[in-house]
């Protein structure tokens, strides 16, 4: 879907492994200021610009995620940057979350559309997921701030669902996690006892 919808299209795993994926537009992008920019003196800010940016392809892996090469990219870009980890850290808060995964009969009873965010089968799925949802919304009292959320999608390796859920608490992203489990396992075919409600961590 990126590759298709936009110039640029960048995948995001959480464990390292998402890449960046650069489409014909880009490319055309890169060919048109190299020739409009061709004569310049190198140490113009536009040259550089665009030399920087016909790096980028040959930096990241556009055929499978590679981390070692997305840990590149950032290192690279916190440089020209002059920021350090903490800096970088401190643009994005994450949410309390939680994974987890649910044994199934025939993990293709469940699909989900191209980015994941929703489930299309089972028909019931994505509503009670929703529901779920907008429950915890108004339990955490979340209406106006970051909404507490929920995926599944099956597993590319086993017979099984994995679930994510966020909350503005552990103790929410527990409870919705929880129940997004049994969801999956009354409507997409769990097999052996039903899953347990999961508790936060405690220290």
């Amino acid at each position: 879907t990126a590759h298709h919808n936009f110039d640029v299209g960048v995948y995001f795993e959480a464990n390292g492994h998402g890449t960046v994926l650069f489409g014909p537009k880009f490319y055309d992008f890169i060919a048109t200021a190299d020739a409009r920019l061709r004569g310049t003196s190198r140490h113009d800010r536009a040259n550089i610009a665009l030399r920087r940016l016909r790096a980028l392809p040959a930096l990241v892996n556009q055929s499978v995620g590679d981390a070692m090469s997305d840990m590149l990219l950032v290192d690279a870009i916190l440089f020209l940057r002059g920021w350090d980890l903490s800096t970088w850290a401190k643009l994005y808060e994450d949410m309390p979350s939680k994974q987890a995964k649910v044994k199934v009969s025939d993990r293709t009873v469940i699909s989900t559309n191209d980015n994941e965010t929703a489930a299309t089968a089972p028909a019931a799925l994505q509503t009670a997921l929703q529901s779920a949802m907008d429950a915890m919304t108004s339990q955490e009292n979340a209406s106006n701030g970051p909404k507490p959320r929920c995926f599944v999608r099956p597993s590319g390796t086993e017979d099984a669902v994995r679930v994510y859920a966020e909350a503005n608490s552990q103790k929410g992203a527990d409870s919705l996690a929880s129940e997004a489990m049994m969801l999956v396992y009354k409507l997409c075919g769990g097999v052996g006892a039903p899953p347990q409600p999961l508790i936060a961590n405690r220290l």
